[in-house]
């Protein structure tokens, strides 16, 4: 189901009342967390310079990601179907913008959109290897935004203590509350606005690997714990 679900009131509705629903219990589990924060000061050289990052994290990190992120005015790329209608609305009252589109619908538009944010200002965030997957293969996408704006790529991981792991493709990881959650941001990765499509290539690797040791630095903090 794509744009005409918007013609239910019911699928509306439903909409509405699934993002009421979500924002305070996402708001209310992430209050409890304890957070292990590694790394952050790659995040603020990159706005010290007057640039901004092209936040990029796998697709089953999603809610620790949103609420620790939040309010800081990231824009996101969501999809124009139902899922993506809530999903929106729920990251919108969390401080995020939202470019509408996805990679099978409406993409191109979105990242013209996230251009355009962050020309203004605005950092961008990337779940690399959604919405559709294969899982932890990163899709050119926030490569390509960054040679397009000249901004990095920064890349991290979190992983939580305890938590429990839904059976969907990404393997999405829901931290149970009172948990402990290792946050790791790695060095950002530039892609020269020259770059060819082999350069390109050779950036998505560079960020995979960088990724699966930001995953092994983060279970090793919790193994501190």
């Amino acid at each position: 189901m794509t744009g005409n679900w918007r013609l239910s009131p019911l699928k509306r509705a439903q909409a509405a009342a699934i993002a009421a629903l979500g924002y305070p219990l996402i708001n209310l589990l992430g209050h409890t967390l304890r957070w292990r924060v590694e790394g952050m000061d790659h995040l603020e050289a990159i706005r010290a310079a007057g640039r901004q990052p092209v936040m990029a994290f796998w697709h089953g990190r999603i809610l620790p990601a949103t609420f620790y992120f939040r309010r800081r005015g990231i824009v996101v790329i969501t999809s124009e179907n139902f899922d993506g209608e809530w999903i929106a609305r729920i990251i919108e009252r969390f401080g995020y913008g939202t470019a509408r589109g996805s990679s099978s619908r409406g993409g191109l538009k979105a990242m013209l959109q996230l251009v355009r944010n962050m020309q203004q200002g605005r950092a961008a965030g990337f779940t690399l290897d959604g919405p559709r997957g294969p899982a932890r293969v990163a899709q050119p996408g926030a490569l390509w935004l960054a040679r397009t704006t000249g901004n990095p790529v920064l890349p991290f991981h979190l992983e939580a203590s305890r938590s429990w792991m839904l059976r969907s493709w990404d393997r999405t990881q829901i931290p149970k509350p009172f948990s402990d959650v290792a946050l790791v941001v790695g060095e950002p990765i530039d892609v020269a606005a020259h770059a060819t499509d082999e350069q390109v290539e050779q950036a998505r690797d560079e960020l995979e690997a960088r990724l699966g040791a930001l995953e092994k630095r983060a279970i090793a903090m919790l193994r501190r714990v």
